[in-house]
């Protein structure tokens, strides 16, 4: 992109959206030089500074406006109508404001749909709809009244996007990558933050990505625990009978995983992962705590945590966020959350080579997981990584 200047006229300056000019120009020019070798990959254009904060300065006002009472709920695509695939062409190109925006959000809501953005003489414009995005595509997607995500594509996995930084209101959290280089720090948070080569996006752990996209999706909150296979340690941590047993374990998703990589890449396979993860993710919405072994072989839902005999309470956690300038810090339980939140912190105390993963109903989620170098349970934020 050229350094010719970009016209725009915001009533008022989003500041969020000038400070994180740079963050972005930054990632940019750190990620590229390590994409290049992805020769079979379309790759987008990279993001002039001015366009950054003029696209991000137009979806947040964007959001706070209303269409018929509703929030608008969009994705914005900064690429040229020759970079997509299959684009849908607008007889007309729309000047990017908020007055446009708000006005066409109505019919672009749906998931996978993204408003593109270019510019011309020194304008920004919307060209049309796409749903294939070019390779490190810069993307805005406004997700509620205040709240953007800034992230770009990664790839055709089953996450095909990775977060930079997510604003809520004046607030902005930049993702920290070098927080998947900690000793501890779970696999889960390592491939959200998508700091592997990209064929391990078939990866079994990707499955639990998904699976945890999908409870933060549904909204009621829930509670996901996973345990080892093979062992029944972990019923010392469940109260018994458990109500909701699946007789025999519910085999589909696991079932899905053991297949080899040639069949995970046909699209048959991935609408049949995702209704498979969708089904173990709904359960979580059910009062208790939702069982799969680490195999993915389902188990149980509903299911209420108790302490085992002999065994004390859990009295202090660590806290992590991979977000610059956060540091992690040792807390009660109770300071980290409500009773979801201290029912899975202690069943991590006591079962240590289990995982949990819990979903408020504000969207905040967590992944506990037992830290020997702490030698205490690690309660690590990634609600960041998933919106």
């Amino acid at each position: 992109m050229t350094n010719e200047t970009i016209q725009t006229t915001p009533v008022t300056k989003y500041h969020a959206a000038l400070t994180l000019v740079e963050t972005v120009e930054s990632h940019y020019t750190h990620f590229i030089p390590t994409t290049r070798h992805l020769s079979g990959q379309r790759q987008a254009t990279q993001p002039h500074a001015q366009a950054i904060e003029a696209i991000i300065d137009t979806a947040f006002w964007t959001s706070l406006r209303r269409e018929e009472g509703l929030a608008p709920r969009i994705s914005l695509a900064f690429l040229s109508p020759e970079q997509a695939m299959q684009p849908l062409l607008f007889g007309q190109r729309l000047e990017l404001t908020t007055k446009n925006l708000t006005k066409i959000a109505p019919g672009v809501e749906r998931p996978g749909i993204h408003l593109g953005v270019w510019y011309e003489e020194g304008e920004l414009y919307v060209w049309g709809t796409t749903r294939q995005l070019p390779y490190s595509c810069f993307v805005v997607d406004v997700t509620e009244p205040g709240v953007l995500v800034i992230k770009h594509k990664r790839g055709e996995g089953p996450v095909k996007f990775k977060n930079m930084a997510v604003l809520i209101g004046e607030k902005v959290k930049v993702i920290d990558e070098s927080s998947a280089h900690l000793p501890d720090c779970p696999t889960l948070v390592t491939s959200l933050l998508g700091l592997e080569p990209s064929s391990s996006w078939n990866d079994p752990i990707n499955a639990l990505v998904q699976v945890a996209i999908s409870i933060r999706a549904h909204r009621h909150g829930g509670a996901l625990l996973i345990v080892p296979s093979g062992t029944d340690a972990w019923h010392e941590s469940i109260v018994h009978p458990i109500l909701h047993l699946i007789e025999p374990p519910f085999y589909g998703l696991s079932e899905l995983m053991k297949q080899d990589l040639s069949t995970k890449v046909k699209r048959q396979w991935q609408e049949a992962l995702q209704e498979a993860v969708d089904t173990v993710a709904c359960l979580t919405a059910v009062d208790g705590a939702t069982i799969i072994d680490d195999e993915y072989e389902l188990i149980a839902f509903g299911a209420k945590i108790s302490r085992p005999v002999g065994k004390g309470p859990v009295e202090q956690i660590v806290v992590t966020e991979p977000v610059m300038g956060s540091k992690a810090s040792v807390v009660h339980p109770t300071q980290n959350g409500g009773t979801r939140h201290l029912s899975a912190a202690q069943f991590v105390h006591d079962q240590q080579d289990a995982i949990a993963l819990v979903a408020s109903q504000d969207g905040r989620f967590t992944a506990f997981a037992w830290s020997p170098c702490e030698e205490m349970v690690q309660a690590h934020r990634i609600d960041t990584l998933l919106m």
